[in-house]
């Protein structure tokens, strides 16, 4: 999707990026194949497939192999971003928190780190020292509130993240600007009717104290 504007914002556009959809693995198997629905599903087990035609599924199982290809994007950018910042997901999440905080003159507290990402509080207290002991952050008294703390990012940090990560992932802006506002309208929907269909709706097998049977 293109608006054919010879005004671009800078930045790669979908034709220069190196798909993997036509390679193939040593046991012989198509990079496209694993997005495929009917590799996938082939007796219709998860999905019916009923009324969608072929030139359906496999425009279908393009998209699935495109998405496919930005999670592994995602991937490599967020494993070379903690092997660069020698921390881990969780690590980087919180200083994300940090600096969009600091971004917006939000003073960041353990309770809102914790709950940004969904921990416990003792598990951000120990991920609050983790970092503080590698010169990430620093603990300050809350500006307004005595019961809290104030949580920021060391400038040291902050510029290391906004250098690598931050600029890379910044990147994505130049897709979407790419787009007409139509095209736009029309991804934004997709993306978020996908989230909705694929969101936990308290299923059994998903809850943290369901085991599998042996």
């Amino acid at each position: 999707m293109n608006n054919g504007s010879d005004a671009s914002p800078r930045g790669s556009g979908s034709s220069d990026v190196v798909s993997r959809r036509g390679t193939m693995s040593p046991d012989g198997l198509a990079h496209s194949a694993i997005y495929d629905v009917e590799s996938s599903d082939p007796r219709s087990v998860l999905i019916d497939r009923s009324g969608v035609g072929p030139e359906d599924l496999q425009q279908i199982a393009a998209l699935m192999g495109a998405l496919g290809e930005l999670r592994d994007a995602e991937l490599k950018l967020s494993q070379a971003s903690r092997r660069y910042m020698r921390l881990n997901e969780t690590d980087m999440r919180a200083l994300h928190y940090l600096i969009v905080s600091e971004n917006r003159g939000v003073v960041a507290t353990p309770g809102g780190i914790a709950t940004h990402l969904s921990i416990s509080t003792a598990s951000t207290t120990k991920l609050l020292d983790r970092l503080e002991k590698g010169g990430h952050i620093r603990r300050a008294p809350h500006p307004t509130d005595r019961r809290a703390l104030a949580i920021t990012i060391t400038p040291e940090t902050r510029q290391a993240a906004m250098d690598t990560v931050g600029k890379q992932q910044a990147k994505r802006f130049y897709s979407a600007a790419r787009l007409t506002p139509e095209e736009r309208d029309v991804v934004i929907r997709f993306l978020s009717d996908m989230a909705g269909e694929i969101t936990l709706k308290d299923e059994a097998w998903a809850r943290t104290d369901a085991v599998p049977s042996d």
